[in-house]
């Protein structure tokens, strides 16, 4: 083997070490939005739920009856997952620079 070969291999491996560091770091980061916008929408749920204990609909010429009042919670938190995931209200951004925070610093605790 040559000094040549050998730099030329260790390159790779440092290559390969960093990409897969890189790939670690962007799954984490993937993860942490999913629950950033995940607990988005549990929150916006509940801040829906109020709204729609106040009005009844079931009476009216479009009411879905008891079956509507059954399921009306899966709606509300359908609801609010969807409002989530399409923009929401912005409480998902500083949840996820929060995760984003305290991973670092595990990480950082984790080092020393």
């Amino acid at each position: 083997m040559s000094v040549g070969s050998i730099t030329s291999s260790l390159a790779a491996a440092n290559q390969q070490v960093s990409t897969t560091q890189s790939s670690r770091e962007t799954a984490l980061a993937e993860q942490a939005r999913k629950a950033a916008t995940d607990f988005e929408g549990v929150a916006i749920t509940e801040f829906l739920q109020p709204m729609f204990d106040t009005v009844d609909t079931s009476n009216g010429p479009f009411g879905g009856g008891a079956a509507e009042s059954q399921f009306r919670s899966l709606q509300i938190q359908e609801m609010g997952k969807q409002i989530a995931k399409n923009g929401g209200i912005g409480l998902a951004d500083s949840v996820y620079r929060q995760i984003l925070a305290m991973q670092e610093q595990a990480e950082e605790q984790a080092r020393s």
